[in-house]
């Protein structure tokens, strides 16, 4: 697990200043602590930060080979079987990502598609002087690219860029309505003009710093339900061999690792696999709790699953007080800004659990592959049982707080949305169509977004066992009686629960795990409100009158959500536009 970035430069440009790699380099150590690499190969510049969970005596790169020289952050889980199927002589190092190069060098441009992992790629063809970028299916890890002057520049988080002067600090008005009404962003390009993402899946030849071709593996296999598995004990069957799988392979590591565990269905199945596996230690899992009135959580069933498991669990106890001390430094780390308030225990449980392992195992994706959420079965009713459209409503819809709320910049920021729901048409029923919906962009710009940056501040590995290809071929080929009965979704994987751990409760009630901002921010609203509203990004954007009134009637669902969505906003900016670090706590950093 890496941080990684670089140029590819236009024909007869010089390179660019050694200062400028070093500050790439330096923008993405808490990515990769362990050290620091630059390869200056002609046309090419290659910057890798290493994170050292596997060979961690030898795996350092760039990784060279037969023409190629490679920088990847990532884990390549096929490691093992690909090097049974090439032989060791092709081998160099102990590192999984050498079977990326080993695979480039058999399979040439296609390479990604023998890779099972997450990963962002660099591959440099020195015969060919091209340069490859890729991104695994589901986009676990990020990888983002900028036009210079001097050439193609690329790294694995915008901030890098910016830091080195390679892209301008400014905002895209319809990124950051996007921002505003959906808390991400989607498709390709970001919030910072001119800074693009690769898509999930993609791979990009570049030559002569331009981009020659774009290809895209799928993360979700286009297939219609399959009759095998319209028994349930074969799909359970099927699904219990793949998650077994998918789980043992997560764990492979030279470093110890743990789990974060909600109580929810998903980090229980995780929970309940590695407890199946054989292992030389115990377990280690993680979980948040709240101190506040009303406050929704799942501590005290993670605790008893822990418990039954044999792990060694920690709760961490999170405050208003703990939020307001580190929120600013918490959204410091978002440069590609998600709104989501899950950041804030992400973050706090990824430096508690930093003190102990390397490795953290998380439960992102049991939703989208299995359908847990209730909108997707509110969505796929018949019009005449109430359908309702997914993200139908925008977050400031109908508040009276943003300025100019019929103007384009206010009205369009669902076209994202609405051409991810045209991509996914051809899925075979209703609910594989919402669900890709959300694979393609939520999935990515959210949820995953935000493990990586959280877990990657504190130099921690996020790995996400239920994004694994297998398990998304059992999950393609559900009837979607499988998907959602009586209620509920992930039908499959409460079975399979039921079946391995029932005192996980699979069908249980959920009693949820809701980040209670909304009483945090009403607890100092009135301080907050003002703070926030005095924010020139915010003034620009919104009445400041209506954020105060957010702020003190912040109790209020809506008005919570809205509320933190400035606040968010408002630090964002701060740190990623006008280049100022956190000044203290958040009172103290907005007032600076």
């Amino acid at each position: 697990m890496c941080g990684i970035a670089g140029l590819i430069y236009a024909p007869s440009t010089p390179p660019c200043a050694a200062a400028t790699l070093d500050s790439m380099a330096q923008a993405l150590r808490h990515r990769g602590p362990d050290g620091a690499h630059v390869a200056r190969l002609g046309p090419v510049d290659l910057v890798h930060t290493r994170l050292s969970i596997v060979d961690i005596a030898g795996g350092d790169q760039p990784l060279r080979g037969q023409g190629g020289t490679l920088v990847a952050n990532g884990e390549i889980y096929n490691d093992p079987c690909i090097r049974d199927e090439i032989g060791p002589g092709a081998f160099h190092t102990g590192s999984d990502c050498e079977s990326a190069l080993v695979m480039w060098t058999k399979h040439g441009a296609d390479y990604a598609r023998y890779l099972r992992g997450m990963y962002a790629v660099a591959l440099y063809d020195a015969t060919r002087q091209e340069l490859l970028l890729s991104r695994d299916p589901f986009g676990i890890k990020p990888l983002y690219y900028t036009d210079t002057p001097a050439g193609l520049a690329f790294a694995s988080e915008p901030g890098a860029l910016l830091q080195a002067g390679l892209a301008r600090r400014a905002v895209a008005a319809p990124a950051r309505a996007e921002l505003l009404q959906l808390q991400f962003t989607t498709g390709r390009d970001t919030i910072f003009p001119g800074i693009r993402r690769l898509l999930p899946g993609e791979t990009l030849r570049v030559a002569r710093n331009r981009v020659m071709q774009r290809s895209r593996l799928p993360a979700l296999p286009a297939v219609a339900p399959s009759a095998l598995l319209t028994s349930e004990a074969q799909a359970l069957d099927r699904l219990d061999a793949a998650l077994m799988d998918s789980v043992s392979a997560h764990e492979r590591a030279d470093v110890p690792f743990g789990l974060f565990l909600s109580g929810g269905i998903d980090s229980a199945c995780l929970l309940t696999a590695m407890a199946r596996l054989p292992r030389t230690a115990p377990l280690r899992t993680w979980t948040a709790t709240f101190d506040a009135r009303n406050a929704a959580n799942e501590a005290g069933a993670a605790q008893e699953l822990a418990r039954a498991a044999g792990a060694e669990h920690q709760t961490l106890r999170i405050t208003s007080a703990i939020v307001w001390r580190n929120l600013p430094a918490i959204v410091a780390c978002m440069d590609d800004p998600v709104a989501d308030y899950a950041i804030i225990p992400t973050w706090l449980l990824a430096r508690e659990a930093a003190k102990d392992v390397r490795v953290i195992l998380s439960g992102e994706g049991g939703d989208e592959l299995f359908c847990g959420y209730g909108r997707y079965r509110a969505a796929a009713r018949p019009w005449w049982r109430g359908r309702k459209r997914m993200w139908r409503r925008g977050m400031f819809d109908g508040l009276g707080v943003l300025r100019d709320p019929d103007g384009p910049q206010n009205t369009h920021w669902r076209d994202g949305i609405a051409t991810a729901e045209m991509a996914a048409h051809t899925a075979p029923t209703a609910l594989a169509r919402l669900q890709a919906v959300d694979t393609a962009e939520w999935l990515p710009n959210d949820l995953l977004l935000k493990l990586d940056r959280c877990l990657m501040a504190h130099g921690v590995e996020g790995r996400t066992p239920l994004l694994d290809p297998a398990l998304a071929q059992v999950a393609a080929h559900l009837p979607d009686t499988l998907r959602t009965r009586q209620g509920k979704g992930k039908w499959l994987l409460r079975m399979w629960l039921a079946q391995h751990n029932p005192g996980a409760r699979p069908f249980a009630p959920k009693q949820g795990f809701s980040v209670p901002i909304g009483t945090w921010i009403a607890q100092d609203g009135g301080r907050l409100g003002e703070l926030v509203a005095r924010q020139d990004c915010i003034a620009e954007i919104a009445r400041p009158d209506r954020v105060r009134d957010l702020f003190t009637n912040a109790d209020d669902t809506r008005a919570g959500a809205a509320a933190w969505t400035l606040l968010f906003y408002a630090l964002w900016h701060r740190t990623h536009i006008r280049a100022l670090p956190p000044a203290g706590d958040v009172f103290e950093t907005l007032s600076a």
